[in-house]
């Protein structure tokens, strides 16, 4: 069902049979979802662009999810007992696609601080111990695309022929850069290493570290069980959604 994702080189990983019941409930949906992400296309320059957060083409594929369904939506749970509340809870999922058999629950975690996965596999379970979803999905940034996000931007630099900080901020619409992180750019350029490999090096390492939410920080958490028995859907952007 995800060949057309796997053969672009998107991590997938199928968990508690939710590959059968994607198959048989949620056709539709699961092709609504494969169409978008086949379709996401990053500029390297979004990259740099974005600070580290959410380039504008993620931005786009929330939009053409929530165009198609997938809007955002808050589950509130409570329990009443002889009249009183005892319980009350309530989990924000930033996409859910709602059938008659049933709602898919998606979150996209980009560049957040890796906790979050904790946070979306358990409201996944607990959503899912409720009969609430019959499926919870994530994304996030694929081994590929992590692994290779320093020669990214080192290559859209020397593209562009950037030789400092002041003339990439303007044409790339950054925000202001702190002056920590020009100084740690500096830095390695006192040490004689080109700005394109010096700016590259510290603005990873800065906006998308180990600890953020990427492929293997997700990959630790289901090996170790964390959303089980929820069906589970998890995906992996690959290196090749970025124009370079």
């Amino acid at each position: 069902m995800f060949e057309r994702l796997s053969d672009q080189g998107f991590d997938l990983v199928v968990r508690n049979h939710a590959g059968a019941i994607l198959s048989v409930d949620f056709p539709t949906v699961a092709d609504e979802l494969i169409d978008a992400l086949l379709d996401l296309t990053i500029p390297a320059e979004e990259l740099i662009g974005s600070g580290g957060g959410e380039a504008q083409s993620t931005q786009r594929l929330r939009k053409r999810l929530t165009e198609a369904s997938w809007p955002k939506h808050t589950f509130d749970f409570r329990m009443i007992v002889d009249g009183r509340e005892t319980v009350s809870h309530s989990h924000e999922i930033d996409h859910v696609r709602s059938t008659d058999l049933g709602k898919v629950a998606l979150e996209i975690e980009w560049n957040n601080k890796d906790p979050f996965f904790d946070r979306d596999l358990e409201n996944f379970q607990r959503l899912h111990a409720q009969s609430a979803i019959s499926v919870g999905v994530l994304i996030t940034r694929g081994a590929s695309l992590q692994a290779d996000m320093r020669g990214i931007i080192q290559r859209c630099i020397e593209k562009h022929d950037f030789l400092d900080e002041t003339e990439m901020v303007e044409a790339f619409g950054m925000k202001d850069r702190t002056k920590r992180q020009r100084d740690a750019v500096q830095k390695l350029i006192d040490q004689k290493i080109p700005f394109a490999e010096a700016f590259s090096k510290h603005f990873v390492s800065d906006k998308f570290g180990a600890a953020t939410t990427h492929w293997q920080k997700l990959k630790d958490r289901i090996d170790r069980g964390v959303g089980n028995p929820c069906p589970l859907l998890l995906i992996g952007l690959p290196a090749s959604i970025v124009a370079e």
